[in-house]
């Protein structure tokens, strides 16, 4: 099952793909949804009005997170690019939620000089129902789903401080969705393609079971050290690919279009802007 936040008369609404067309569901988002225990019955069995699939437009599938968690150096290719030791540990950071775009709206860039603004697909776990101290049968049952995310970094800040904070929450400039494929159709730990392309050119290309910390594992450590509600997100890292370790550089501008697929979730597709 997949489930989507559309933009429609005004207000949000969470809906179930059905192909050519919706079914709105009696939420205002997923992330609304899945804050009721019987939420996935709900979306499956809820027979509400339908509009047609095309010309929609998508919010992100949780617009306001209550918390958005964050994996850095978490595909060897990646690591391997960056000049990193492999990590005994996740390496956690975090955004807000002002941070997130729906699919298809603007990236903005940051106003002012040119800034190094760099592009992280990433397939990023929805939590779905409360979690703490979660055993890995736990943590891999409190995963509603996944859906899918660009972590797009602004390199110049995100270098000046041994913090990367700084670098990775720029206002409206992450963006999510269009769906959240629901667990059991994907499994805890899917095995799917997962690419970005800037303008058309394939810039990564992985899977996402190649993460050093799968999924569950990352809900698990995470729920150590703070309770995981419904509606968090988490992004899982980036594969290898990224501007800044190409030779030359290569960063985001004005006009760039990019695009991130996960194969069976869904694709991104965003323009960059200068920020107002």
């Amino acid at each position: 099952m997949r489930l989507g936040t559309i933009r429609h008369d005004g207000r949000t609404v969470a809906v179930r793909d059905e192909g050519e067309a919706v079914v709105l569901l009696d939420a205002p988002d997923v992330g609304t949804l899945l804050a009721t225990d019987d939420w996935a019955e709900r979306a499956a069995t809820h027979d509400g009005p339908r509009l047609p699939a095309a010309g929609l437009t998508f919010d992100a599938p949780v617009p306001q997170p209550g918390a958005v968690f964050c994996v850095g150096l978490n595909y060897r290719t990646h690591i391997e690019e960056s000049g990193e030791q492999v990590p005994a540990y996740p390496t956690l950071f975090g955004k807000l939620a002002r941070t997130l775009i729906g699919p298809h709206d603007d990236i903005q860039l940051p106003a002012g000089e040119d800034r190094l603004v760099d592009w992280e697909a990433e397939l990023v776990v929805v939590v779905g129902r409360a979690v703490r101290h979660a055993d890995p049968a736990t943590a891999a049952a409190a995963i509603a789903g996944f859906t899918v995310g660009n972590d797009i970094s602004v390199r110049d800040y995100q270098r000046r401080t041994s913090q990367w904070l700084q670098g990775k929450c720029f206002e409206a400039t992450t963006p999510v969705g269009p769906w959240l494929r629901t667990v059991d159709e994907t499994g805890p730990a899917p095995d799917l393609a997962i690419s970005c392309a800037v303008d058309g050119d394939v810039k990564q290309a992985s899977r996402t079971s190649d993460l050093l910390f799968g999924p569950a594992e990352l809900v698990g450590y995470l729920s150590r050290i703070v309770t995981l509600r419904p509606g968090d997100l988490i992004f899982t890292g980036t594969p290898g690919g990224v501007g800044q370790s190409r030779t030359p550089a290569e960063f985001l501008h004005a006009g760039s279009i990019v695009e991130t697929t996960i194969e069976g979730i869904g694709s991104l597709r965003n323009t960059c802007v200068p920020a107002a």
